[in-house]
């Protein structure tokens, strides 16, 4: 449990390191893992989803490829692009995922579950219910398992929302969803020490609370994500972000 701590740290401020780099890492700073180790706990943590390894999407799974559509595209308006992750969130005696999904252009976090596994059922119901809200028309992931489901894609697919994979070895190609991991960990899960599910749970429902309706951003003229995808708020410089 201490490596996956120490991982998940040196894995928020450097979400390109992969198992080599982690092991150099944690050996300066005196714990001796080997790499193999390292590999086993981030597979655990589900970092692969975001520096990918060979094994990371089940291909057999899969029937089709989507290709990544936001590469020097302007995003402009709410619902135009969402990003969807899973993070790995740290109780004192273990540990449980996190997924959320978030509006590019407004960086409103319209849902998110808590799961003590990384099975897609938390997934599919988080995306169920963020369509309820409304529809983005380009729908954005890594290739995690969770994300090239038939059946994660058809949910969209099905409201009309075109699917947007990440590039292989591209950690940022879904960079407001890592962005926004960095700001709840700094902020939130690594300030305290939950004792259990249900701590984390009321943790982070203040934290998401606070990030939508308090929380101003500097990109979005000091308003909250609230303001601008539920207030319609335009910020005074056109705001026009583009994709990596």
């Amino acid at each position: 449990m201490l490596l996956m701590r120490l991982i998940d740290e040196e894995y928020t401020k450097h979400p390109f390191y992969g198992s080599r780099k982690m092991t150099i890492c944690l050996k300066k700073n005196g714990y001796n893992a080997n790499r193999k180790k390292v590999q086993r706990l981030m597979r655990l943590m589900g970092l692969e989803a975001i520096y990918p390894k060979p094994n990371l999407s089940k291909g057999q799974e899969v029937k089709r490829k989507h290709p990544y559509l936001l590469r020097g595209v302007i995003i402009e308006k709410c619902n135009q692009a969402w990003g969807v992750d899973i993070t790995y969130t740290r109780l004192e005696k273990g540990f449980l995922y996190l997924v959320a999904l978030l509006d590019w252009y407004s960086r409103y976090v319209l849902l998110w579950r808590l799961s003590n596994s990384r099975d897609i059922l938390f997934c599919l119901e988080a995306a169920e219910e963020a369509l309820k809200i409304e529809v983005p028309e380009i729908m954005n992931s890594d290739q995690g398992s969770q994300f090239t489901s038939p059946h994660f894609v058809e949910i969209f697919e099905n409201k009309g929302s075109k699917i947007s994979w990440d590039s292989r070895g591209r950690a940022l190609d879904n960079v407001f969803v890592e962005r926004f991991w960095r700001s709840l960990k700094y902020e939130e899960v690594y300030l305290k020490q939950y004792d259990s599910g249900k701590d984390a749970l009321k943790g982070i429902k203040e934290y998401m609370e606070f990030y939508n309706c308090e929380r101003p951003h500097q990109a979005l003229d000091g308003k909250t994500p609230q303001d601008v995808f539920l207030g319609g708020y335009k910020p005074r410089k056109q705001m026009l972000i583009k994709a990596r």
